[in-house]
């Protein structure tokens, strides 16, 4: 796959489509881009051009502790200068999850340059907020306090990504736990400082002064509850609402793979949203 330099750090992309719109996905948590390969193909083929990426910290891209936002906020930013460096502006700016958030702080931070918005699998809610600064930061805390930069080696998230890009590898064995717990405390700080919003780190009052187009699919799940996307569908002026014929689940998580059934339809609402809204 391409590697581009992105503010300082080698950056892994894929764009699936030779014409038409730019649009992107951003995959959540940690994980990269591959899960949306199939629902980029899906799109492309109806004439629009997708551009995925691992960002950094996760997949093949970079590592790097040194941002002193919350991370979709340096996420947002790095997209930008992506796209930039691929004169690939403007575009519609789609997520899952924690790419929700990614997208709705890039249309907060880059209104001029974002067609629109394509929400999903939006985060929001009590048990969200308690369990993704367990699963983002506090588990790796006590793992590099308890075993230092060796546990947190071996541990399954982070050996993919060494097994991905060997420079992630060093850079974390050469690290100082300290250093490290230090960077995952300021992290978790700030996303904490935002968990009580509609979208974490994004008040009501930002939601409210979107003007760009939006689409919202609700999740199904606890940390993805439906009301959450309910929510901030009401918030963003004029944003556009699309339920997917899928029940609530009282589960913590339902893997985006499940989903798989529904992606002809997810592109065919978000193809149709962009057509509406290309110049």
């Amino acid at each position: 796959m391409p590697i581009i330099r992105v503010n300082g750090l080698n950056i892994n992309y894929e764009v699936v489509g030779d014409e038409g719109p730019w649009t992107t996905l951003i995959t959540g948590g940690r994980r990269g881009y591959a899960e949306f390969v199939p629902l980029a193909q899906k799109i492309a083929a109806k004439g629009f051009r997708v551009l995925m990426h691992d960002r950094r910290n996760t997949g093949s891209s970079d590592t790097s502790f040194e941002g002193k936002d919350v991370e979709e906020v340096t996420w947002a930013d790095d997209l930008y200068e992506l796209l930039k460096q691929l004169n690939a502006l403007p575009a519609f700016i789609g997520g899952s999850s924690s790419g929700a958030r990614t997208a709705i702080l890039f249309g907060l931070r880059y209104p001029e340059v974002t067609s629109g918005l394509l929400l999903f699998r939006v985060t929001g809610g009590a048990f969200a907020a308690e369990r993704l600064p367990e699963s983002y930061y506090n588990q790796f805390i006590r793992m590099a306090e308890d075993g230092g930069m060796e546990a947190i080696c071996k541990d399954p998230q982070y050996a993919e990504r060494i097994e991905a890009n060997p420079m992630t590898g060093d850079l974390l064995k050469n690290m100082r736990p300290e250093k490290f717990i230090e960077a995952m405390t300021h992290w978790h700080d700030q996303f904490v400082a935002g968990k009580d919003l509609p979208v974490f780190g994004v008040s009501e009052s930002e939601l409210n002064s979107m003007n760009m187009p939006v689409i919202i699919i609700p999740g199904n799940d606890k940390v993805h509850d439906s009301a959450a996307g309910r929510i901030v569908h009401e918030m963003i002026p004029g944003s556009e609402l699309h339920k997917l014929p899928i029940e609530d689940q009282d589960l913590p998580l339902v893997p985006f793979e499940e989903w798989s059934p529904h992606e002809p339809e997810i592109t065919e609402v978000f193809t149709e949203f962009m057509s509406k809204h290309s110049g």
